[in-house]
């Protein structure tokens, strides 16, 4: 009986460690389901004590700035080997939030968290865009070499992205334009473009089409063209996100990098639609992730799988390995689903099942271009359902160029004795499959253009109707199968 008590009162006095969120058998059963050999993610361990943010001086007023209390709170867990801090309901108004390992940022339904706009607090920092080794803004929410760390809950968290985005007059509507103008800011010399500031317009035109402006130039003139992505990830490990809506961000929303386990649930993403860089989600360099059940209504590719770019992404030689998305929808976007065009390091092991793309620009969308390297293979698609594809429902571009997939250019015909030589820095696709795809509508149903030099391979098509205006177009592409697929009832 004395043993019995003491053990009783060392679980009593001893913070009970906890997995963040309930380790449903979704997950278990979207592994056991995927053509390769896969381990469902462990969750995050976080212990069960909690703090709430107003007993840090926090006021929910959405003007006074909160971000001292953000980061009291979770020294104060931090402190005690982690555990929750409890946003509860109000409009906090902040500068950028770290999240410490054993940690949980956790939302109440009617919580609103919205970061400044003063750019004095996002130091300039080193970190990794669009697959380069670059220097930007420090993330509103960030973590690096976090282990078991989560954001959960029902609120909202609004990066505040209008004052940093630049935005082309082509993609909005007249009285909004109007209304974007008067804020301040400078137009392209030709009037097509708004610009938040003079060095952003600086810094875009020695970028060109690219975010990697000429680096000789002030950081702090440029500073907001330096614009970060709304939560930043970095080689992190046990990592949840669950419940909350990302909306508004500045570039991406959502950029897990070189992290391990992952798991993301019931999340809803959202950017305007003209927003540059809006992208949902880039999952870059990962492994072990499963997204499953989120919306995404976004200004660019919606989820997009990455993995470094060129000879940074080479260098770094890390995959994106060991994925699985699962009952997604995605409204405005890019891409409903996208690999590229950085993909230097590598991408295998994904599997796409039971998504709804409506209204995307293209559905299935694989881009790479000579210089980056790097395999794609090992891909699986099924049981896509597309409505209103403004162009292609499946489409490989490896002359991908920057631009939007409504603007390709079209295949030209190159010499065979002008062609590059196959090396490190020649892209390759191969073995991908696609069955039991659904597609009421598209510009075209399927556009393959290839490398002569390495052509794309084994890419399969099973069970899959689709409605479109243009037949399949096909350029440097070999071992390409279709099996009971038909294009507006005819078979391919």
């Amino acid at each position: 009986m004395k043993y019995a008590n003491l053990l009783i009162s060392l679980l009593l006095s001893t913070p009970f460690l906890f997995c963040c969120g309930v380790q449903d058998k979704r997950l278990h059963n979207l592994c056991e389901a995927a053509p390769f050999d896969m381990e469902a993610p462990s969750s995050p361990r976080i212990p069960a004590r909690s703090v709430n943010l107003s007993d840090y001086g926090a006021v929910p007023d959405g003007v006074t700035l909160n971000t001292q209390a953000f980061a009291d709170a979770f020294k104060a867990l931090s402190d005690k080997g982690g555990g929750r801090l409890d946003v509860p309901a109000g409009i906090w108004f902040t500068g950028p939030i770290g999240i410490p390992s054993n940690c949980e940022l956790h939302l109440d339904n009617s919580a609103l968290i919205v970061f400044s706009t003063d750019q004095d607090l996002y130091p300039i920092i080193d970190t990794n865009f669009e697959g380069l080794d670059v220097r930007r803004c420090l993330s509103p929410i960030h973590a690096e070499g976090a282990h078991d760390i989560a954001i959960t809950g029902g609120g909202v968290i609004d990066g505040n992205g209008a004052a940093w985005r630049e935005v082309k007059k082509r993609k909005v509507g007249a009285d909004d334009w109007k209304a974007i103008t008067k804020r301040g800011g400078v137009l392209a010399d030709d009037g097509s473009v708004w610009f938040p500031d003079e060095g952003y317009k600086k810094a875009r035109l020695t970028a060109g089409s690219l975010n990697f402006p000429d680096p000789s130039l002030d950081e702090n003139e440029i500073k907001t063209f330096l614009r970060p992505v709304l939560v930043s990830l970095r080689e992190c490990e046990r990592v949840l996100l669950e419940g909350v809506t990302f909306q508004n961000s500045p570039a991406w929303n959502l950029h897990p990098l070189w992290c391990k386990d992952v798991i993301i649930k019931d999340i809803t993403v959202r950017n305007p639609h003209y927003s540059a860089n809006g992208d949902g989600i880039d999952i870059d360099a990962c492994e072990n992730v499963v997204l499953t059940g989120s919306s995404f209504d976004v200004g660019d590719d919606a989820i997009c799988i990455k993995s470094g770019k060129d000879a940074d992404g080479r260098r770094h030689a890390r995959k994106c390995r060991n994925l699985i998305i699962s009952g997604c929808t995605v409204y405005h976007g890019h891409g409903g689903f996208v690999i590229g065009s950085e993909m230097s390091g590598g991408v295998e092991n994904i599997h796409v099942t039971g998504c709804r793309f409506m209204g995307t620009d293209v559905g299935l969308r694989f881009k790479s271009a000579r210089g980056r390297g790097g395999l794609v293979k090992d891909i699986w698609c099924d049981h896509i359902y597309m409505t209103d594809i403004v162009a292609e429902a499946v489409t490989f571009n490896l002359y991908y160029a920057g631009v939007a997939s409504t603007e390709k250019a079209a295949a030209v015909a190159e010499s065979p004795d002008a062609l590059p030589p196959v090396d490190e820095t020649t892209p390759e696709f191969r073995d991908i499959h696609f069955s039991d795809i659904t597609c009421a509508g598209a510009k075209q149903a399927l556009y393959i253009n290839g490398l002569p030099e390495l052509p794309l391979k084994n890419v399969s098509f099973r069970n899959s109707v689709f409605r479109a205006s243009k037949k399949p177009e096909i350029h440097n592409a070999v071992d390409i199968t279709y099996d009971n697929v038909t294009v507006n009832g005819k078979a391919l």
